[in-house]
């Protein structure tokens, strides 16, 4: 790396960068050789591209990994260099540069906190409208990981105008950043309500119920994360809102995949849903849930009344929990479980219960 030799030292950043990449072992095992100060001086001192890309795809490799992630004490004094490398115009060198801050951010909040505090997150924001894929992907997957953090770290993604940005992300071409912008802004959404309300200021939600009717399930499952969040700490208003532009149908209509976690979230979205359609009908004095017919007639009651046979314990117990406590059926053989004459209690209660549900 020292070698007054350009080609040798090219040749020795390449090989320790391919070292690196083969496994966290070869990564760990270069890193405590103590290649980052010679690889960082090398990065501030050259002044040849070629150069300057190579040993930014190599620093990427020393930061990557997360079974184990490298030691964070012995790469975190590269986030100056990379700070400053955002705001080169070469896309290869950027993209590897966003590739290494997304290796970096992805971890607890204390690493988050040292990214953040490493002043790049304005530029990160920027490079999301960057107009070539491979620098807009890793500067998205480097964003939606600060804003994992707390609601203070996700507020400075926020305050970099970020919103506007991740609408049109939601529009690209490309399914994967379609997808990643909606993983981003789900984790935006369960943040603070007046995180919630910026992403309503934003005009997002729209965009997302339509993906959410129409996309790749990969990408309707991260939209569906979105919605579900947002029900889950928003007000009453941030809730009603969403109810108008049409949430409910299309969470009815995830409750028939086969992906039981997302069932799950759309069950726990119509939940809160229909628990603030109770304290209107309370404050009203009606009586009446306005939000039961709404799920009635997007077959959201058929739905859920199926999920009773679910193999799955916890899907099972909140289909008929939703049916007891908010649709009170009429029908009640044709929809409660089975019940051990015995004990009189329901088979799912008992330890020993079969998981295949109920019969309908």
């Amino acid at each position: 790396l020292n070698a007054k030799s350009v080609a040798v030292s090219f040749q020795a950043v390449w090989a320790l960068g391919n070292i690196a990449g083969d496994s966290s072992v070869c990564r760990d095992y270069v890193l405590n050789c103590a290649i980052l100060p010679p690889l960082l001086m090398l990065l501030t001192t050259s002044t040849r591209l070629t150069m300057t890309r190579n040993a930014v795809w190599a620093l990427s490799n020393l930061c990557r990994g997360k079974s184990p992630p490298p030691e964070f004490d012995k790469v975190s004094p590269c986030l100056p260099v990379l700070s400053r490398l955002l705001f080169n115009s070469d896309s290869d060198l950027l993209a590897d540069a966003c590739w290494a801050l997304s290796y970096l951010s992805d971890g607890p909040n204390e690493k988050i906190q040292a990214v953040v505090d490493s002043g790049v997150c304005r530029r990160l924001v920027e490079l999301l409208m960057h107009n070539d894929y491979k620098v807009a992907s890793p500067a998205l997957r480097a964003v939606g990981n600060i804003v994992t953090g707390d609601d203070i770290q996700t507020q400075v993604i926020l305050n970099c105008s970020a919103l506007p940005c991740l609408l049109h992300l939601l529009s690209s071409p490309k399914e994967s950043i379609r997808k990643e912008a909606c993983w981003t802004i789900s984790n935006i959404t369960a943040g603070n309500r007046a995180q919630i309300q910026a992403v309503i200021d934003a005009n997002i939600f729209p965009v997302l119920i339509e993906i959410l009717q129409k996309a790749e399930f990969r990408t309707r499952k991260e939209a569906a994360w979105a919605i579900t969040n947002a029900t889950s700490g928003g007000t009453p208003e941030q809730i009603r809102y969403l109810v108008n532009l049409g949430c409910i149908k299309p969470l009815c209509d995830l409750l028939t995949v086969m992906d039981s976690k997302i069932v799950l979230v759309a069950l726990n979205g119509l939940e809160n849903i229909l628990r603030l359609g109770e304290q209107e009908a309370n404050q009203s004095g009606t009586g009446i849930n306005p939000y039961c017919s709404l799920i009635e007639e997007a077959y959201g009651l058929d739905k859920i009344e199926f999920l009773q046979s679910h193999e799955n314990q916890e899907i099972y117990q909140k289909a008929f929990d939703l049916i007891e406590h908010y649709f009170g059926v009429e029908d009640d053989a044709a929809v409660a479980p089975q019940v051990d004459e015995n004990q009189q209690q329901y088979i799912f209660q008992q330890p020993e219960a079969p998981m295949e549900g109920f019969q309908l």
